[in-house]
């Protein structure tokens, strides 16, 4: 009996199909040629899959962007394998054939790319910042990747309400003692505040109790008096702008603080670095004013360190005259837009470019940078929204992202939420575990739930600008050690944040008290208005209940 014979349950010997001739492929799973009959020693023709052709071709072209098979690259001998999606039979087995030449036309597309500047190679870096101007305000999106991290708004009426680092010539209208503050008038509809601990004064000026070694604001300020001062906060809701008569004069490399002895060096600059420019300031520092080195002079020139400081001496001086030539309360010197502002604190290599919506703005953004610091001015562009198809904050998602920011519930990714609620006095936040049922024990989903809730606690406070007392809701967990953990993540989440924060320990409640600087209104209210039927309580009365 033949090898290829077996018997059937009768004993009768059956024969066996022969297997595919050699040089032939076995049928497979979606075939769509014949099984080759037996015996048949011709080459089998090319297979064709179910994907087809452009199924092979991507799976081709995938491996070889994996840097695996299919690359096209010779073997040892010179006999590179060609490589397409279509299989071939050759007497050593099965290879992938090459894709085809570049035709003419698929040349002149590259070219035709490579010309219009789709293929430029951008800078590299963590942010790109939009900026998009409407005729009412102008609003400008810091993105970490493709996640919103930062909004701020610059409102078309910013002489009385984005007036942040302006210099006025005031009037005191009144001093309160029981306050330690002077409500002064600047120029503006409301009166703005100064402080006790912001007054400027020469030891020869006033009388000084001698049974009081500290001076009173009452000593240092009079009704009527006129002084020079400078806002470092907006006016935000009922409360008018903040003033200080410690003005200081932001250039891009150094602050300075005219008539002050003050000095000093940012601290996010090395040991080094640190030497080297307080050398620098000590040959450079103007006579009778201070300075403050910023973190954007590491690595400058010495030259390029003392054009900076004898322009803002300039500055200065030419503020000091228009100060002495009027007696009326008026504004003697505004600071740059919020748009150029920004970029005069944040602008570094960390950003990979900035694009401007507005031709006008644009160009006073490019001229300011290619001044200040020609190496990052090829990072500002144009976005032509003629030319483009969708307009730039539609392009990043940035008018998606902001609608969710304005929403009081905030989804985690784990299926948990916060509730973030705004009073006059603080904003609660509250953790929930909502969807998130965890896996092994209540403990362990808790913790996961409230790490995930102390980074995104950080973002919103980041990207929504809330200021002031804050209160952190987390869910109660046993474990000391969960909750110091979740403590240092919150701490770990805001230390990217520039906003001055203060954060304390978890309580025994679960609570977490901190603050955070207000320098501004905030996200929700500069995109809105008090409603005017509720005036905010978000309920109304219902007109026919009665409380007789």
């Amino acid at each position: 009996m033949d090898d290829n014979d077996r018997l059937d349950p009768s004993g009768i010997p059956v024969p066996v199909p022969a297997g595919p001739a050699e040089g032939t492929t076995a049928p497979k799973v979606g075939d769509t040629r014949p099984a080759p009959k037996v015996g048949d020693t011709r080459p089998a023709p090319p297979r064709t899959d179910l994907a087809g052709q452009d199924g092979a071709e991507r799976s081709s072209r995938s491996r070889g962007r994996r840097g695996g098979r299919g690359r096209g690259r010779g073997r040892a001998g010179g006999n590179a394998q060609p490589s397409t999606g279509t299989r071939v039979a050759r007497d050593d087995g099965p290879v992938m054939a090459s894709a085809p030449a570049p035709t003419e036309d698929t040349s002149r597309r590259g070219r035709s790319r490579r010309r219009r500047g789709e293929e430029r190679k951008r800078p590299m870096g963590r942010y790109l910042m939009c900026v998009h101007a409407t005729p009412s305000a102008t609003h400008i999106a810091t993105l970490e990747g493709r996640n919103l991290v930062e909004h701020s708004v610059a409102k078309a009426t910013n002489e009385t309400t984005q007036i942040d680092g302006n210099i006025y010539v005031g009037r005191v209208q009144n001093v309160l003692p029981g306050m330690e503050a002077a409500f002064i008038d600047i120029g503006i509809p409301k009166n703005g505040v100064l402080y006790r601990g912001d007054v400027q004064y020469d030891q020869d000026d006033v009388e000084q109790s001698r049974s009081r070694p500290s001076m009173r604001i009452e000593e240092m300020l009079k009704s009527g008096q006129t002084i020079l001062c400078q806002v470092t906060k907006n006016p935000i809701g009922a409360k008018g702008a903040r003033l200080t008569q410690e003005v200081s004069l932001p250039g891009r490399f150094v602050v300075l603080v005219p008539n002050s002895s003050a000095f000093g060096i940012s601290k996010r600059l090395g040991d080094t670095e640190r030497r080297r420019l307080r050398r620098i300031t000590d040959e450079i520092r103007p006579d009778g004013h201070g300075l403050i080195v910023r973190t954007a002079a590491e690595g400058v020139s010495a030259e390029e360190l003392r054009r900076d400081v004898a322009s803002l001496v300039a500055k200065w001086t030419e503020i000091e005259q228009r100060a002495a030539t009027s007696n009326q309360p008026r504004l003697v010197y505004q600071d740059l837009d919020l748009a150029v502002r920004i970029l005069r604190e944040e602008l570094n290599s960390d950003y990979r470019g900035v694009l401007i919506d507005d031709r006008e703005l644009f160009d006073k953004v490019r001229d300011y940078v290619t001044a200040v610091n020609p190496e990052l001015a090829d990072r500002i562009e144009y976005y032509d929204t003629e030319a483009e198809e969708l307009p730039l904050f539609e392009r990043y998602f940035v008018h998606e992202q902001l609608h969710k920011a304005l929403d009081r519930k905030v989804w985690l990714p784990s299926g948990g939420s916060l509730i973030i609620e705004r009073t006059e006095a603080l904003t609660v936040i509250d953790v929930n575990t909502g969807k998130n049922i965890g896996k092994s024990n209540l403990e362990e989903t808790v913790f996961r739930n409230n790490l995930e809730a102390a980074t995104e606690v950080a973002h919103q406070l980041r990207l929504r600008d809330i200021g002031g007392i804050i209160v952190i809701d987390f869910i109660d967990m046993e474990t000391k050690q969960n909750r110091e953990a979740v403590a240092n993540a919150l701490r770990e989440g805001l230390s990217r944040d520039k906003t001055r924060t203060q954060v304390f320990d978890i309580s025994e409640l679960g609570l977490v008290e901190m603050t955070r600087k207000r320098v501004s209104e905030g996200l929700l209210e500069s995109v809105s208005t008090v409603c005017a039927v509720c005036e905010g309580r978000g309920t109304i009365l219902d007109p026919d209940l009665s409380f007789g």
